[in-house]
This record gives structure tokens, C-alpha cells and sequence, in this order.
């Protein structure tokens, strides 16, 4: 059974607590994960490039000159891809990225990701993240203690709060995200996840 400490904000042990073994027991499907890493990425991208071909840009219209007899090349129209001013050719269009993988792989590159963390020993649990004030002070004081202020830190929570949300949102390593927004790129993408308790059972219980 995998177990993890449970730290109050003063980087005190409240207690240990046991992980679920379905979740964050597992070995890690490397090949399922990457394929989640990929899927979100692209998901990301819009797509949404686009240059003009010769039927889109302006002139046009007519033969630049007769086909023989100017001792110039044979032209068909300016809008030709050679000519200032003229289309393009094999330039990009607009296109869908996103890829699909079913809900089973999506969930055990979620829980993939979380025994990766648990192994590396990145993974730290609190029994709240909750600040008095909305100062970004209150919030580098308690990466100070726990010991994660010159890492990149996915920090998870259950339920926002306006002054966590005002404290963290100038800190440049600090990602600031729900507990049913949790997903493969955050979690890989950092290096450590400080996750609240009640946030901790609820993943379990979606997860499991």
C-alpha cells in the first residue's frame, strides 16, 4: 500500500495517508501516456492558418499577353503562383488537429501520470490550501515551506477561493487548477503537484 504524508501549511505532519492502489499503484502505460500528451497538445491547436491560392487573390482575369510572338514566356494569368502579387501554392489550409483516444486510455494515461508522480516522490498533499489574504506573499511563503519555490508547482484544489485565486495568479511557476480539470499535461508538465486532501479523494473516487 502506497502511502503519502499529509502536511498542514506550516509544512507540519498531520498524519499518513493511504493511496489508492488501482490509481496511483499501477505501472505506468508509457505508450498510452504519450499518446494523451500528444492527443492534448493538438487539441490545443487551431488551425486556423491560411494563405490565398490564385483563385483567391485580386486580378486576373485575362491572358497577360498573346501565347506567340512577344519572345516573352507564355503566360496565362497574373494571379499565377510566379507572379508578384499571385497565389500560393502547397500552403497551408485550415484543419482539425484533434485526435481521438477512448475513455479507458484517457484514464489510465490520468493514472499514469499519477503513479509516475507518486514514484518520483512528487506528490504532496495538504490538509488545506486555504489563505487569509489575497497576497501573493501569503502563497510564496507556503511554497517556501513546503519546500517547492524554485520548481514549477501544479497545485490542485477542490473548491476555488477569490484570495487563492488573487495570491497565485502573478506567480510565474505556479499552476492553479481544479480537481476535475486535472489532466495529463499539467501533471507531466510540472514538477511537482501540491494537491489539498479533499481534492486527493476526489480524483480517487472519479478515477477509481
Amino acid at each position: 500500500m502506497k502511502k503519502v504524508e499529509l502536511l498542514n501549511l506550516k509544512g507540519e505532519k498531520v498524519k499518513d495517508i493511504n493511496l489508492n492502489e488501482e490509481i496511483f499503484g499501477i505501472t505506468p502505460n508509457k505508450a498510452v501516456l504519450n499518446d494523451a500528451i500528444i492527443l492534448t497538445m493538438a487539441s490545443l491547436r487551431q488551425g486556423t492558418h491560411k494563405t490565398k491560392n490564385r483563385s483567391e487573390v485580386s486580378g486576373g482575369g485575362r491572358k497577360p499577353w498573346r501565347q506567340k510572338g512577344t519572345g516573352r514566356a507564355r503566360q496565362g494569368s497574373i494571379r499565377a503562383v510566379q507572379w508578384v502579387g499571385g497565389g500560393n501554392y502547397g500552403t497551408p489550409v485550415p484543419r482539425d488537429y484533434s485526435k481521438k483516444q477512448n475513455r479507458k486510455e484517457r484514464q489510465l494515461a490520468i493514472k499514469s501520470a499519477l503513479a509516475e508522480k507518486v514514484n518520483a516522490k512528487e506528490i504532496i498533499v495538504v490538509d488545506n490550501m486555504e489563505v487569509a489574504t489575497p497576497k501573493t506573499k501569503e502563497v510564496l511563503n507556503i511554497l517556501e515551506t513546503l519546500k517547492v519555490t524554485d520548481k514549477k508547482v501544479l497545485m490542485v484544489v477542490k473548491e476555488f477561493s477569490e484570495n487563492l485565486i488573487l495570491a497565485t495568479r502573478n506567480i510565474q511557476n505556479i499552476v492553479l487548477i481544479l480537481a476535475d480539470e486535472i489532466n495529463v499535461l499539467d501533471v507531466v508538465g510540472t514538477d511537482v503537484m501540491v494537491i489539498t486532501e479533499d481534492a486527493l479523494k476526489y480524483v480517487e473516487e472519479v478515477l477509481k
